[in-house]
């Protein structure tokens, strides 16, 4: 692995070791270069905060068309985020707006039941809050965007490099953490080490900062894998998302941008795990006639595009979110089902709150490792993180069976909530990501 300060000038072998009175590398220490990662090192830097991340693979790999073949819904909470920390713009000509969602209850090769539920963005009236101000705000947003992982991440990407107050050592890997008086002290694999005032552990699911600050996690494993596409397809999708709730789990068809293979959509396809090997063994055609059989004729012909990718599912949860001089954000926190799409949303939204309590504790001079600011953090994002887990995992045991008298009251429970304006609208402003008690940066203010 080539040495991070051979290849940045960033001299973690040169710091004078434990106990010495240096000022510490930088404030923060990012462990993981991800979307989370970038996007909480953009929103501190921009508030005069100096970051390091510490991400273990080159940009050009995260960039790369095999990398990574999800695409991410962005509620309109998570895209204010990323306009307060100047990356919407790089990629909203990638993103496709999502203007209705129609969730259904149905058998493969068969017709969706007529009890369903149809979420219209016009329901919503127009924008109230956020930076939009004058003719644009009459206009009813979005409920969100499909945008590819890889968009996301370029964006993101371009936006640190050219951001001062952030060094990006990467391929560099975070291994384990010593707290010393005053600051820690982050360790890698090469040998080398870095200091900071605090250390964020946004380095995903096996998380080795959290492991290394012995935090415990909640876990099980789902009977399901989620194999990850992208179709095209010969009518528009007309900016709408399906999602149809199948035995073996959902089944979701989510639009995207036109490019030039024409209609594009994304599949998120929840199969059981055991005929996942058999599922992606299959010619691309015979792929591409599996997912018209579930879903049906309605955007007309299907064919794959690209490559095919499937990932088991797991829920996982940390006993706790902090410790002396860490936070844990992300996946490396929580880990969802992705029935609603809400992965990345809850990422951002910790990303939201912890620059917030981060930045807010810094210009009152406090010591951002340690006390209230963090206590902060978690007491803000605690509660809703577990309640969307518990919703997800309800959701996902409620649907993904065949059982006659459930199939019956989950249809008319569907039908029920489409029959009532205010309970869809609040279903729908929560999928937004627009309630509760917002950070500065979903509410559209600067921190």
């Amino acid at each position: 692995m080539m040495d991070p300060a051979n290849q940045h000038g960033a001299a973690s072998r040169a710091d004078p070791g434990p106990g010495h009175a240096s000022r510490p590398d930088a404030d923060l220490l990012i462990a993981g270069g991800g979307l989370v990662g970038l996007t909480l090192a953009l929103a501190l830097a921009d508030a005069g905060l100096s970051v390091i991340v510490i991400d273990s693979l080159p940009a050009a790999e995260r960039e790369a068309v095999g990398y990574d073949g999800r695409s991410s819904a962005i509620a309109e909470g998570s895209r204010r985020v990323l306009d307060g920390v100047g990356v919407w713009n790089r990629m909203a000509p990638e993103a496709c707006p999502i203007l209705d969602i129609r969730v259904s209850d149905a058998r493969v090769g068969q017709p969706a039941s007529w009890l369903f539920l149809h979420y219209d963005h016009r329901e919503l009236g127009s924008a109230t809050t956020g930076r939009q101000r004058g003719p644009a705000s009459a206009r009813p947003a979005p409920m969100g965007y499909i945008v590819e992982n890889r968009a996301i991440r370029r964006a993101l990407l371009a936006a640190v490099a050219a951001r001062p107050g952030i060094r990006h050592l990467a391929p560099a890997q975070a291994q384990g953490l010593v707290r010393e008086p005053g600051r820690v002290r982050v360790t890698l694999a090469d040998g080398g080490s870095l200091t900071g005032r605090l250390a964020v552990a946004a380095d995903g699911r096996g998380s080795p900062m959290r492991q290394a600050a012995g935090i415990r996690l909640t876990e099980w494993d789902y009977p399901q894998s989620g194999i990850v596409c992208t179709i095209g397809h010969e009518l528009s999708h007309e900016n709408v998302a399906h999602e149809h709730f199948l035995p073996s789990g959902p089944f979701a068809v989510l639009p995207m941008v036109d490019d030039e293979n024409g209609h594009r959509s994304s599949i998120v396809w929840t199969e059981k795990r055991e005929l996942v090997p058999a599922i992606m063994a299959l010619s691309p055609e015979r792929f591409a006639a599996e997912i018209q059989h579930r879903f049906g004729d309605s955007l007309g012909r299907i064919r794959l595009l690209g490559g095919r990718w499937a990932y088991p599912l797991r829920l996982q949860h940390a006993a706790r979110y902090v410790g002396e001089r860490l936070a844990l954000v992300g996946d490396a926190a929580h880990a969802i089902h992705p029935i609603a799409g809400q992965g990345l949303n809850l990422g951002l939204r910790d990303v939201a709150a912890l620059a917030e309590t981060l930045v807010d504790a810094h210009r009152l001079g406090l010591d951002i490792g340690l006390g209230e600011p963090l206590e902060r953090y978690e007491r803000w994002r605690r509660f809703d993180n577990l309640m969307l887990m518990a919703a997800t995992d309800i959701l996902n045991r409620l649907f993904s069976n065949d059982l006659p008298p459930v199939r019956l009251a989950r249809d008319v429970g569907l039908g029920i909530v489409n029959r009532v304006p205010p309970l869809k609208r609040l279903f729908m402003r929560h999928a937004m990501g627009l309630v509760g008690d917002l950070p500065r940066l979903i509410r559209g203010e600067r921190l």
